[in-house]
């Protein structure tokens, strides 16, 4: 009689790429991008959507409310402290999602936050967990309550506070890492200890939320989940504050690999992983390093012969998982300059990208004009075309019209950039150390900015001399840093596109008028 496989228990996967992702410098998305992102976690079949910090500014609620009455299928939740204006808020965009929004409330439980930032007593931090969960309960059954900087908090305090927000009504208890201060050993036994001495915990989820500053983000949302927590906070690319949060596609692919020693599971499409690792590195600018696990481009990769020869006589002598697992196409080429629209849009469609007609139209022509320079054309490519044609849609007041550059050993490089601003074409020609100082000089100029150029970043996105240049700079305007990203066979056009991407970001950002308290 064959033995039984043991019945794994399903993990919640909680998705805040949206908000807690978007805080990562840089990395700020317009009301478009984020609906682009929603829709790919739908795809990915997340738990939970956490669309944004509603009462942040005007934009952070727009965006939540799209997101609710857009997303079908995932739970939506909407960041709000214990403030009932900004619980009120944030129920005001996340009504649409119905029975599926989710209100999370939080408030700082650590002596040193309490003390502080709060300037509150323990007693009075608990009164305003509990009256926070009430409020949100009155609007929905769907509440979740986190214990900001969980890991300093005194045990008991913790305990005390989480029985009484489960007796006040929060569903789901978040046990956040806020500052990535623990390690797997110790973060097991802090949940374990709630497990043991909160009576009520039963009547809710145990929710984690790692930060990586340690590097140990993925390792401490597995350890939890062995404790006992059903839920983990996770983002795609493992972006967020400082050093980021929880990879969700290390999480994801570590339970579906090991399930053997891990008896756990999550809902998730794991074919689309990969297309959501590319789509967020589209929106935001920000590259993975080529040796990240799972989405890097190294990730199945064999340089050493004596893997290369395993790897022909047998995959599974150096590879845990395939790459079709996590949505990596084995056939890297992808399209030529004779091929049609019909086969270029079900290749988009295969990365995960949904263009409308006016995208696709633009992404195609881009296409062609690249499959006549170049003799290959691969998903890279693909991504890179979609990254300038769609990436800046609806925010753009600055437009590169077109680029001439002069240099030589000899003389000294001059770029004549001409350029819309607003709709209205301008021009102007510089002088330079080089023919990219000259191109960015004009820009500046044309733009009247007063950004700092901080990093300027070219690659290759394929090999060969035909192969596109990949530009991404960073640039700051006092408190403000955003990532610009561009690419083009011409390295000196891509250098344009990123640095005016740059610009459009950052004016997009000064843009948004922020509400704070």
């Amino acid at each position: 009689m064959a033995a039984q496989k043991p019945t794994l228990k399903t993990i919640k996967i909680f998705d805040t790429t949206l908000r807690d992702g978007e805080q990562s410098p840089g990395a700020s998305m317009n009301i478009d991008e984020k609906l682009r992102v929603a829709r790919q976690l739908q795809k990915l079949n997340v738990d939970v959507i956490e669309a944004g910090f509603p009462i942040a500014s005007e934009g952070d609620f727009e965006a939540v409310k799209k997101i609710a009455q857009a997303i079908k299928g995932p739970e939506i939740a909407g960041l709000c402290r214990a403030s009932s204006k900004d619980i009120d808020r944030g129920w005001e965009a996340l009504q649409y999602a119905g029975e599926k929004g989710r209100i999370h409330t939080f408030i700082a439980t650590s002596d040193i936050h309490m003390k502080y930032k709060l300037k509150m007593t323990p007693t009075e931090v608990l009164a305003a967990a509990v009256k926070a969960v009430k409020r949100a309960r009155s609007y929905t059954p769907n509440v979740e309550f986190s214990c900001e900087d969980a890991v300093r908090t005194s045990l008991p305090f913790m305990a005390e506070v989480v029985a009484a927000v489960i007796d006040a009504g929060a569903t789901t208890v978040n046990i956040p890492d806020t500052v990535g201060y623990t390690i797997p050993f110790e973060y097991f036994n802090i949940i374990t200890y709630l497990k043991e001495n909160v009576a009520n915990i039963d009547q809710a989820v145990i929710s984690v939320h790692c930060h990586n500053d340690l590097g140990l983000s993925v390792a401490n949302s597995i350890a939890a989940v062995q404790a006992g927590a059903g839920q983990v906070e996770c983002t795609i690319n493992g972006i967020g504050e400082r050093a980021g949060n929880c990879s969700l596609e290390e999480f994801v692919m570590t339970l579906k690999t090991r399930s053997d020693i891990l008896p756990f599971r999550t809902n998730v499409v794991t074919e689309q992983l990969t297309p959501a690792s590319r789509l967020l590195t589209t929106v935001t600018g920000i590259v993975v390093q080529p040796n990240k696990a799972i989405v890097g481009a190294n990730a199945f990769a064999h340089e050493a012969g004596i893997h290369q020869h395993g790897m022909l006589m047998e995959k599974t002598t150096y590879e845990i998982m395939t790459p079709e697992s996590v949505g990596l196409k084995t056939n890297v080429l992808v399209l030529g300059k004779h091929s049609g629209r019909h086969a270029f849009k079900k290749r988009l469609e295969e990365m995960g990208y949904d263009l409308d007609d006016e995208m696709l139209n633009k992404a195609f022509e881009r296409f062609k004009a690249l499959a006549d320079l170049k003799k290959e054309v691969f998903d890279e490519d693909l991504d890179a075309i979609v990254a300038d044609e769609e990436g800046m849609r609806g925010e753009e007041m600055y437009k590169l019209s077109h680029i001439t550059v002069t240099s030589g050993s000899f003389a000294v490089a001059t770029a004549t950039v001409q350029m819309e601003i607003e709709g209205k074409p301008v021009r102007t020609a510089e002088l330079g150390d080089g023919p990219v100082d000259a191109a960015l000089k004009a820009i500046k100029k044309l733009t009247k900015t007063k950004a700092k150029l901080m990093q300027y970043n070219v690659g290759s996105i394929t090999g060969g001399t035909d192969a596109q240049g990949e530009v991404t700079v960073r640039v700051g305007d006092g408190d403000r840093t955003v990532i610009g990203r561009g690419s083009s066979t011409d390295i000196i056009e891509a250098s344009a596109k990123a640095y005016i991407h740059a610009l459009n970001r950052l004016h997009y950002k000064k843009e948004k008028v922020v509400e704070h308290l």
